[in-house]
């Protein structure tokens, strides 16, 4: 189990953003198309973290044309290049699945003042 744990802690990104639950921000992910590569930006509201290590994931939520999307992102792929973070929110949830039953101003998070 350590040798696992070393092996995986080579492969994570030595610059991962501070973020949280309840924060805005904008994901950058390499889009491969063919043998075309583009970068596409995701911005949305983190609703869920999880996992620990190599395997830690984050759930990005934004509505697209009055649908709500939903994408999962590994925080240490190669895929994701960058992640920044847009605005701070002020949660007291861990996960924030409730707002998938939200419409409109009632799907907000307050902002945080200070962090």
């Amino acid at each position: 189990m350590d040798a696992l744990k070393t092996i995986s802690s080579e492969c994570l990104k030595p610059e991962t953003p501070k973020f949280s639950v309840g924060d805005t921000v904008k994901v950058s992910v390499n889009i491969r198309e063919g043998e075309r590569e583009r970068i596409q930006m995701f911005e949305g509201t983190v609703i869920a973290k999880r996992g620990s290590g190599i395997a830690e994931t984050f759930t990005v939520r934004r509505i697209s044309y009055g649908v709500g999307v939903e994408r999962v992102f590994p925080l240490h792929s190669p895929n994701v290049k960058d992640v920044q973070v847009v605005r701070y929110g002020k949660v007291r949830r861990s996960k924030l699945y409730y707002l998938r039953d939200r419409v409109g101003k009632a799907a907000k998070v307050k902002e945080q003042i200070s962090k």
